[in-house]
């Protein structure tokens, strides 16, 4: 089963995290999809591509999820990075299973821990990786 993982990538705790899901689901026999290892650095693309560098990242990003079979979504902060906001949507409109992440206790508001429009496109809400593992054998 191959596994687009979306998530915030603008930080290095977000890539360090990142790295880490994408090492416990290979380690669990699980092929993966990593933006930040697989679509490519901004800064090489630029240099070689220039402005088209922006639409070859997204076809690129498209091009993975379709190739996906399921996505798990890193949920954590009080708001969801926009792009995994964004890649949870096309997802769920292609049919793909999504598992969200969130291992922050911050919620999005009062009685709501996630947007709804997110809640209600992902199949379970895992805490931690272990539980991801699991719910993504449940496919």
């Amino acid at each position: 089963m191959k596994i687009f993982i979306a998530g915030p990538l603008f930080s290095q705790a977000e890539r360090e995290f990142n790295l880490k899901v994408d090492e416990k689901l290979r380690k669990h026999g699980f092929e993966t999809f990593l933006p930040q290892r697989d679509v490519g650095k901004l800064d090489d693309l630029l240099t070689k591509e220039g402005e088209r560098a922006y639409r070859t990242i997204f076809e690129r990003d498209l091009k993975g999820l379709d190739q996906a079979d399921a996505v798990v979504a890193i949920l954590d902060g009080p708001d969801v990075d926009s792009g995994t906001a964004f890649e949870v949507g096309y997802a769920f409109s292609k049919g793909k299973p999504v598992i969200g992440l969130k291992t922050d206790m911050r919620v999005f508001a009062k009685d709501e821990e996630l947007n709804n429009m997110l809640a209600q496109g992902i199949r379970a809400l895992a805490r931690n990786s272990d539980e991801v593992v699991s719910e993504l054998k449940k496919l």
